[in-house]
């Protein structure tokens, strides 16, 4: 049987493109299995499903372009050796020698072309993956060099808290006063609360 998977970063890409491919080439509509998840790890629900449950020995598994398999080059090599050690043959759409039927005698010529194939594509898949890490780390420190803040936003501690909190924590007032004292909603002040209980231990270990 041929089945097909598609692969795309994020729910608001669009597969289309690549289930349209795969209709095209013969892969029945019920058999492609898509996930919106990133290439850099195989742990994707229905790539697992497929890969796992659904294919068996003398299955094909067709994929539009090599990096909708995975982004990283030694996982690319180890999923082709699984399939080709169970009997299961992929094709890549955009690698054609993958898609060629070849007389027995002659399917090393297929293998040796397309081995090099995939180990080209599969270096740029990384490179590709490689440098947008390095493009968002870059613009992260772009960010952070023009006062952006990342994480949850600091809170700024009313002028009477450290008063406020000394009572509350000496049990003079209750934690419903020193929210109205300090007009602090009850998640903040405890935020705040336990905040500064990790200030006072760190403090007291030093």
């Amino acid at each position: 049987m041929m089945f097909g998977y598609g692969r795309v970063s994020s729910r608001q890409q669009n597969e289309d493109r690549q289930v349209d491919a795969l209709i095209s080439f013969g892969v029945p509509p019920d058999n492609i299995y898509i996930d919106k998840e990133s290439g850099k790890s195989l742990d994707r629900t229905n790539y697992q499903r497929l890969r796992n449950d659904v294919l068996r020995e003398g299955d094909t598994l067709v994929v539009k372009e090599l990096d909708r398999l995975s982004r990283n080059k030694s996982d690319i090599r180890t999923e082709l050796e699984y399939y080709k050690q169970h009997g299961i043959r992929v094709i890549i759409l955009d690698i054609p020698t993958t898609c060629l039927t070849i007389e027995d005698g002659n399917k090393w010529v297929l293998d040796m072309v397309s081995t090099i194939l995939i180990e080209v594509l599969g270096s740029i898949a990384e490179a590709e993956r490689l440098k947008i890490r390095k493009r968002q780390a870059e613009g992260i420190s772009a960010a952070k060099s023009k006062g952006v803040q990342f994480g949850r936003k600091l809170i700024k501690r009313p002028k009477n808290w450290e008063p406020v909190y000394s009572s509350w924590k000496n049990g003079d007032i209750t934690a419903v006063e020193a929210m109205h004292r300090t007009k602090l909603k009850k998640t903040t002040f405890y935020r705040l609360a336990k905040e500064a209980a990790d200030h006072e231990r760190s403090y007291d270990d030093g």
